[in-house]
């Protein structure tokens, strides 16, 4: 199974998962069948006027992960995240890192086609 990125507050698989992809704390680079985890943290891209998304779809794209579980992105994210092959599932922006994990390994996610946010996240 492919490594999975998932958006975290926090760097345990217990913490929930970060609604703002571009703007996310960090990312925990899951292999969902042992459900071994590294963590990478975003705080660079927090701090950025401009181009988070970009920067954040750079990191997981550098990471190896072919798939993205989050709450949001942005056009600019999404774009960037496509061009690198990397799968977006958006919609889990209301569960832990491991609630997430179980959920795509259960099927219960859908691929976005498109981003479903728009602007900055402050």
């Amino acid at each position: 199974m492919k490594k999975i990125a998932v958006t975290c507050e926090a760097p345990t698989l217990n913490a929930q998962v970060d609604p703002r992809f571009g703007r996310a704390a960090g990312f925990l680079i899951v292999d969902p069948e042992t459900m071994e985890y590294e963590y990478i943290d975003n705080g660079a891209s927090q701090a950025m006027a401009q181009g988070a998304g970009i920067q954040a779809a750079e990191i997981v794209a550098r990471s190896g992960a072919k798939i993205v579980l989050t709450g949001f992105v942005g056009p600019k994210a999404f774009q960037a995240l496509s061009a690198a092959g990397i799968q977006v599932a958006h919609g889990f922006d209301n569960s832990t890192v491991r609630q997430a994990i179980e959920r795509y390994k259960a099927g219960d996610y859908e691929l976005a086609a498109e981003p479903n946010r728009q602007g900055h996240w402050s």
